[in-house]
């Protein structure tokens, strides 16, 4: 092998490169502080007054959407259990209206006639 070679010298950079790659991703998975192109540490930027209160009001929207979830829960159960839809189907009985050859009753006649 010949150790002057120019793939030689580009495999080296190659490893090199990679390697600081890798352990860049490392450390940002970690949350430490990054390596830039000359060795020296370079820092999380701070978050400004507008993204932070952007992240409070997300949290809070997302409290919210949980709580909708928690009734919504709690809305399909009183919907799907049975004593609901059994008085859903005795109401939707006593607005249908009978027809005359279903009628096994005698009728009233609830008008008085005035003698002369």
């Amino acid at each position: 092998m010949d150790w002057g070679s120019p793939s030689f010298v580009i495999a080296i950079i190659a490893v090199s490169y990679g390697a600081w790659i890798i352990n860049n991703w490392i450390r940002a998975k970690h949350g430490y502080e990054l390596e830039d192109e000359f060795g020296g540490k370079s820092k999380k930027k701070e978050d400004s007054a507008e993204t932070k209160r952007l992240k409070a009001e997300n949290r809070e929207l997302n409290g919210k959407i949980d709580e909708m979830q928690d009734r919504m829960i709690v809305l399909e159960k009183i919907v799907t259990d049975r004593g609901y839809t059994l008085s859903e189907e005795i109401e939707a009985l006593r607005d249908t209206p009978t027809p005359k050859s279903a009628d096994s009753g005698v009728p009233l006649n609830l008008k008085r006639e005035e003698r002369t």
